[in-house]
């Protein structure tokens, strides 16, 4: 799926509308340069998911758990300054069972992340950003089916 994100609430619109169609569980590979629109995209989607108070970007933290309101936990990680997929081990992630993995910069992370359901790669173009949205697993696949569903993206992707 492309589309052509003209403005940051059009990105926003995107979080809300991939948070509104998400699977139970989810992990999301967020690529694409520094201002891409990747914390953005992740905070429209937590928010959308009902986190409340600040959603702070993981950059210097590596990683940010936020509780959910059905139960379940969501993570957003920003690998960026790690140096080696070996640092991962020190967040202390083996054997979470999160909801929901949002991953920027995952290629740092190599094999101590778990398998992508989703790419979403993110890129400047013009005045706003191109986004293109590739399934990875079956629940990608599934997801991105209901997200062509949803009338609001719709008329993204005819402009697009």
């Amino acid at each position: 799926m492309k589309l052509y994100l003209a403005d940051t609430p059009a990105t926003e619109q995107l979080g809300r509308a991939m948070s509104a169609t998400r699977p139970a569980s989810a992990v999301v590979y967020l690529h694409g340069d520094l201002g891409a629109g990747k914390s953005t995209l992740a905070r429209a989607m937590l928010r959308a998911l009902g986190v409340t108070g600040a959603i702070r970007s993981p950059t210097y933290t590596l990683v940010e758990r936020y509780p959910l309101v059905d139960g379940g936990e969501a993570l957003h990680l920003d690998l960026y300054r790690i140096a080696d997929a070996g640092e991962l081990e020190f967040l202390g992630l083996a054997g979470t069972e999160a909801a929901l993995w949002l991953v920027e910069w995952p290629e740092r992370g190599g094999a101590g992340l778990p398998k992508a359901d989703l790419h979403v790669d993110l890129a400047l173009e013009s005045t706003g950003r191109g986004a293109r949205l590739v399934a990875q697993t079956g629940v990608g696949e599934a997801w991105l089916e209901d997200l062509g569903r949803i009338p609001e993206l719709r008329a993204i992707l005819a402009a697009s």
